[in-house]
């Protein structure tokens, strides 16, 4: 609004709907209800996009992966009480990931909290640990300056989500549109340009490492640091290891890249982390999956920490050189002091950590003649569709065997859920992802449980014109609580046994939803589904693999264990002494 321009009088509901407009919003997600409903109405009228869900977590989800595969902000609505707390397994999700959402969601009115009101949840409090912010607001003039907060701390410093949580008396009042030009929030000023001082003691420890050891976590892919990270890896040759929200960030293909660490890692990355004696950890939080029994974790390495949230520093693992910035900028500075000066020859530690790389690939032959391999299937998924496509995972053994199987070679375009392990992640989350690239092939890897929390969105894209494709490893269990079972519960398979080739029909309630329903049960079937899959683009389309029900992922660390006792097998180990470090 220009000075002395008279304020146009709007409703609550307008006004929300002209600020989302407004920040940029594409797409939303969501359910209507009473208490939001007064927004659907100037939405129906807005050029927004809203796609009815059928649940509301779904809307959260989906929302999720549109951020993820465009690196905008996503958007999901949801009326008051149980339609807002479907939201929370999401948030929580994109809270934990550093996801950037908005929800937003109706409250009952202004008068009536506290009541316990009809559909009454205090979500603003039920959220209150899992949101970088929260508002409540109870005016409609307050509207437009909570949607652009919102907003701003949505994407900025570590991005994650907000909620924006709005009384039906606010949506349905009338006030004076005004559009907040300069937004100032007093206190949040996050740290973007990096301390000079802790640059160059961060180069100093590099250039005197002899076996350095690059620890790139999301918080990479947050920043976009992409570029920097690869001319990091150029100017000072040191290998990387990719955790399981970086996979992308760094290609796959390039020599030095030894893949992802961890509980499930590969031999030659957990290596890498505990033989190192300089971790170099960018946007990485030291997650308990990567480090085993910390105390054991990586015990001769210096840290150098770089996060843009400082309090991700020294928290699990203290720092010897802590560097609070946005990642761009810090490997930017980094590289400019890196380039002055020699490196030290890491020759022997490159050889030692190819030997590993070499000695211990990964397996995909089937453990039965006869019964299909998940590892094959999913390794023929990524090789027939190719690293231009986005992949999207659920939670559990299928979601590690992406992680190491598929073409991570571009970034952005693996999506799973990390830190809080969502099942039923990944068909919203390649909805939205589907959304969000429109042209792109988007490939939904799932498991026979994940499948079943969530494929009721399969209705949402075949009648929105969202044509993902979703493979189902259908191993008739929870897979990973079996392994779990089978290795430290005496083969006591209590409440795992999913009966899925009994029920459902996989490929019938596909088609029952409006979606193809494909079925592989050997491999000389694999190539041929996902080729026909891939060619129908005018609808969903779900291929179910039905897989041996004992494969297992491996290599894996026991949870608590130490990293150094990693098994590539059951009861086998790898050599580490059969290596010259």
């Amino acid at each position: 609004m220009t000075p002395g321009q008279t304020p146009v009088i709007c409703t609550g509901a307008k006004a929300l709907i002209e600020s989302l407009e407004r920040v940029g919003v594409e797409v939303i997600f969501g359910i209507p209800g009473g208490t939001i409903l007064p927004a659907y109405d100037p939405l129906y009228d807005s050029k927004i996009r809203h796609i009815l869900v059928r649940h509301e977590q779904g809307a959260g989800h989906a929302a999720e992966g549109y951020a993820v595969a465009t690196g905008k902000v996503g958007v999901c609505m949801a009326t008051s009480g149980p339609g807002a707390t479907n939201l929370v397994t999401a948030i929580g999700n994109a809270y934990m990931d550093s996801v950037p959402i908005v929800a937003i969601t109706g409250q009952v009115a202004s008068t009536a909290i506290g009541t316990d009101a009809f559909q009454e949840a205090d979500i603003r409090g039920i959220t209150f640990p899992i949101t970088k912010h929260s508002f409540l607001v109870t005016r409609a003039e307050d509207i437009p300056e909570a949607v652009e907060a919102a907003f701003m701390l949505a994407r900025s410093g570590r991005p994650g989500p907000v909620l924006v949580d709005i009384a039906k008396d606010a949506l349905a009042a009338t006030a004076p549109f005004e559009w907040p030009e300069d937004l100032v929030l007093p206190g949040y000023r996050p740290t973007v340009k990096p301390h000079p001082r802790q640059i160059r003691e961060a180069a100093k420890l590099i250039k005197q490492a002899e076996r350095p050891v690059l620890y790139v976590g999301g918080g990479v892919c947050k920043a976009r640091a992409y570029d920097q990270l690869a001319k990091l890896v150029e100017i000072t040759g040191i290998p990387v290891v990719t955790t399981l929200m970086a996979r992308g960030a760094f290609p796959d293909s390039h020599p030095l890249n030894y893949g992802m660490p961890g509980m499930h890692g590969t031999v030659a990355a957990v290596g890498a982390l505990q033989r190192s004696d300089l971790l170099i950890a960018l946007g990485a939080r030291f997650d308990d999956r990567v480090t085993g029994r910390l105390d054991t974790f990586a015990p001769g390495a210096k840290v150098i920490h770089a996060d843009i949230d400082p309090a991700e520093i020294s928290k699990n693992r203290v720092a010897d050189v802590p560097i609070v910035g946005d990642l761009a900028h810090t490997l930017t500075e980094l590289n400019q002091d890196l380039q002055n000066g020699s490196n030290p020859d890491i020759g022997g530690w490159i050889r030692y950590l190819d030997n590993l790389r070499k000695r211990y690939q990964p397996d995909t032959s089937p453990i039965e003649e006869g019964v299909l391999s998940p590892e094959y299937v999913i390794k023929r998924i990524g090789e027939l569709a190719g690293p231009d496509a986005y992949f999207v995972t659920g939670v559990g053994q299928h979601q590690m065997w992406s992680a190491h199987l598929l073409p991570h070679e571009r970034p952005g375009h693996f999506l799973t859920s990390g830190g809080a392990g969502t099942m039923g992640y990944c068909v919203p989350a390649a909805m939205g992802a589907k959304v969000g690239q429109p042209t792109a092939q988007v490939w939904g890897i799932d498991g026979d449980g994940c499948f079943q929390m969530t494929n009721q969105e399969l209705t949402t894209c075949a009648l929105n014109n969202i044509p993902v494709k979703i493979a189902v490893m259908n191993n008739q269990s929870l897979g990973m609580v079996r392994q779990w079972q089978t290795l430290f519960y005496g083969e006591r398979y209590s409440n795992t046994d999913l009966k899925s080739l009994q029920v459902p029909d996989f490929p019938k309630l596909a088609e029952a939803m409006g979606a193809v329903g494909l079925r592989a049960t050997k491999e000389a079937e694999v190539d041929q589904v996902i080729k026909q899959a891939m060619e129908i683009n005018d609808r969903p389309v779900v291929v179910e693999f039905v897989v041996h029900k004992d494969s297992m992922v491996w290599p894996m660390v026991a949870a608590g264990a130490s990293n150094d006792d990693i098994n590539i097998a059951r009861d086998l180990a790898p050599d580490w002494e059969g290596e010259e470090l």
